[in-house]
């Protein structure tokens, strides 16, 4: 689904969060032990992300940590078909994760064919439960940024409570790679609910490898400013991420 829907193997997350306080302005991040990181992503509104595998999940599974000025405040976890396996939330720390048996997985394969529909269940560690169902549709265009070049989709998501209640929506555009099997985030319209939207767009603007500076780097350096000037509110619908 693409998700800037809103962030391990459940041991490498608590121990990533129980690290949090550690990480601050100017600091760089480590993965947790046994796990190898392989890119940070600069982007717009604020946030910088670090991407990593770890040796004990399957194969193609692949973690993301994100911060932003005041530190880590999500990571998640995605399989091999970019399924949302896990996700934490920080600060209280909420742990989400997918249910057993979707009605409908979320494919990356099926996307690269062209678009892909999805229908799941999550449940937060705090014991509410939601039902996800949306789309992905590549758009046929493509974009090249900082040298690497993405495919561009549309997407629409759906979040509701099991009472049916929508608890989130969102629709726009985000981009992928198809041969890293990742979705980054692109100009989205986000709405809680109630009616009104915001819109947010946290694209990729730097892709920062093993080797060069600024290699995870905690400290976002887009639109910083910008984040500041928001009201309170804005700043929490930007903090909900559907890349994955």
């Amino acid at each position: 689904m693409g998700m800037t829907l809103l962030t391990k193997i459940l041991a490498g997350g608590l121990a990533l969060i129980a690290a949090a306080p550690a990480f601050g302005s100017g600091r760089t991040f480590t993965p947790p032990e046994g796990c190898t990181a392989f890119l940070t992503v600069q982007s717009r509104g604020c946030r910088v992300s670090h991407h990593y595998r770890c040796d004990k999940d399957p194969a193609g599974d692949k973690w993301r940590v994100d911060f932003d000025q005041e530190g880590i405040f999500f990571s998640s976890h995605i399989d091999r078909e970019a399924q949302w396996v896990e996700s934490y939330e920080m600060f209280p720390t909420v742990r989400q994760a997918l249910d057993p048996n979707p009605a409908d997985p979320a494919s990356f394969t099926e996307l690269l064919s062209g678009a892909d529909s999805y229908d799941f269940g999550l449940t937060r560690s705090t014991g509410e439960r939601s039902r996800v169902t949306g789309y992905d549709r590549l758009t046929g265009r493509s974009f090249t940024i900082d040298g690497i070049v993405l495919q561009e989709t549309e997407f629409e998501f759906t979040e509701t409570s099991i009472g049916g209640t929508v608890l989130r929506q969102a629709q726009g555009n985000e981009y992928i790679h198809p041969e890293w099997r990742l979705f980054f985030a692109g100009p989205t319209r986000w709405s809680d609910g109630t009616g009104g939207s915001l819109p947010v767009d946290g694209s990729p603007v730097d892709f920062v490898f093993p080797g060069e500076p600024g290699f995870l780097a905690t400290e976002p350096i887009f639109d910083c400013d910008a984040i500041l000037s928001q009201a309170p509110e804005d700043g929490l619908i930007v903090k909900v991420r559907h890349d994955r």
